[in-house]
């Protein structure tokens, strides 16, 4: 039991989840083989040793790009009937005891993001209905939901093929498949903003988001146009200087915290420190990396989120080269965290802090 490591990642994305866990976890000391199909939109991976729980803590779910959600993989069921399966669940656990796993405080039932696995969004609403206090009645579910205890998860792959996994809160995403829930304001100048919506809360540390992010604070949004982040940084009182040579939201500009500056982003430069920098142009990735090391090598920020447009292929390679171009010439960011968000596409978007 808990023979390796469950991620969900955006469908499509597969190989480069794939190649990023092979990569860390032989780094980690614990090479291994990933098993995965174009577009299922999960990835497994089995340690060679076998031992999945020492993979689990050797491999973090804050280090890894193109995961939305690390489990640790505890076992599967095939061939499921349609009328009975609790059961077979209930022994698997049971199985289970083995790899030392307590009680969990929440059952989370779950299918992919992909074609093949929202269909069963209403199967694994039902299931979970008759799972849980089937569960709670063998003693294996806290009575009451504990979302501080680890969380047990039943993946569902199809009617009769489902996997049981488990997750430690402070090791995952706190949101089912690893997506949070986030609705498009009305003023919104363009879908953009939820990109760094989804940032902000996934990206800043929990518990510091009103420290980090608050009144007064000065940023710079570069290849602002529409205006999408300049409005997401403006709700939160932050001053912008929006920099794009391309017209802004007039609503915007006439609420007072956002100034359209028209220049390049790639030449223009503050005239001081800044708290923010924000980044989505699309440009070559390896660009923009070096663009965003210099506003750290010049001290020009103390943090910033921006985006990578990533090319069709190679993918987790060219993010590997981007961010440690990145590091290598901003010289001293001390927290650097990139993922794939729920609201990106073909891009991954970078958190980097001074502090």
């Amino acid at each position: 039991m808990a023979d390796g490591l469950l991620c969900f990642c955006r469908a499509g994305f597969e190989p480069e989840l794939a190649a990023e866990l092979g990569e860390r976890a032989a780094l980690a000391g614990h090479p291994g083989h990933a098993r995965t199909s174009r577009g299922s939109g999960l990835v497994e991976f089995f340690p060679a040793d076998g031992d999945g729980r020492a993979l689990d803590r050797a491999v973090p779910f804050q280090s890894l790009v193109f995961a939305r959600q690390k489990l640790l993989r505890v076992g599967e069921l095939r061939g499921l009937q349609g009328g009975d399966r609790v059961a077979p669940v209930l022994d698997l656990l049971g199985a289970s005891d083995a790899a030392g796993l307590p009680r969990f405080g929440q059952l989370w039932v779950e299918h992919a993001d992909s074609d093949e696995g929202r269909p069963l969004a209403a199967l694994a609403r039902s299931f979970g209905n008759a799972l849980r206090p089937a569960l709670r009645k063998a003693g294996r579910l806290t009575q009451r939901d504990d979302p501080s205890a680890l969380r047990l998860h039943v993946v569902l792959l199809g009617g009769t093929h489902l996997l049981l996994a488990a997750s430690r809160p402070a090791d995952s995403a706190p949101w089912p498949l690893g997506i949070p829930r986030l609705r498009m304001h009305p003023d919104a100048p363009s879908r953009s903003a939820l990109k760094l919506e989804e940032a902000l809360l996934v990206l800043l540390p929990a518990g510091e988001r009103d420290r980090l992010l608050r009144e007064g604070m000065q940023a710079a949004d570069l290849g602002a146009a529409p205006g999408g982040w300049s409005w997401v940084l403006a709700r939160h009182g932050v001053m912008v200087t929006a920099v794009d040579n391309g017209p802004m939201r007039e609503e915007l500009l006439a609420a007072g915290r956002v100034r359209h500056v028209r220049e390049d982003g790639f030449r223009w430069q503050p005239r001081q420190k800044l708290d923010w920098m924000v980044c989505d142009m699309v440009e070559q990735p390896r660009r923009v990396a070096a663009r965003m090391a210099e506003w750290f090598a010049n001290d020009w920020c103390r943090r910033a989120v921006f985006n990578l447009k990533l090319p069709m292929k190679k993918r987790w390679d060219e993010t590997r080269t981007c961010l440690e171009l990145f590091t290598g010439q901003a010289g001293y960011p001390r927290r650097v965290q990139a993922r794939q968000l729920y609201h990106d596409r073909e891009e991954i978007t970078v958190y980097a802090s001074a502090d």
